[in-house]
């Protein structure tokens, strides 16, 4: 199966963090299983990092670390950008990474992991709570 990590998700995986559920440890692990992360998610810390100073982690050492991790880089298409008109546009939860994030494991046939509640609203079944 492939998943694509959301991005909290994949900071949690490289740090081993407590936050890191028993489930998700054992898709991470199980070799049959394809891990991807997503350029949006490499932009999105490197905004971090710009932006926040105690945000140490920059976009270009997540892509370092994801690559060294055998987690895949899944690059944003053409195709992963016309599938947002798809997207469930009435719901309040409008951060434009998670949206891009969800057309693309939408587009790719991916199960999306996150711990983030808001993507409820997009009632998809294609995303993993954890």
């Amino acid at each position: 199966m492939k998943y694509l990590l959301d991005t909290h998700v994949i900071m949690w995986a490289l740090i081993d963090s407590p936050k890191l559920s028993k489930e998700v440890k054992q898709i991470l692990f199980n070799n049959d299983n394809t891990i991807y992360y997503s350029t949006v998610s490499a932009w999105e810390v490197e905004i971090k990092h710009l932006k926040r100073e105690n945000f140490k982690l920059s976009g270009k050492q997540l892509c370092f670390l994801c690559d060294q991790n055998y987690v895949l880089n899944l690059p944003i298409q053409n195709k992963h950008v016309e599938e947002l008109e798809n997207i469930n546009k009435d719901t309040n939860h409008n951060d434009p990474f998670d949206k891009m994030l969800l057309a693309q494991a939408k587009v790719e046939n991916m199960v999306l992991i996150t711990h983030d509640k808001k993507f409820k609203a997009y009632n998809e079944n294609n995303i993993l709570f954890v």
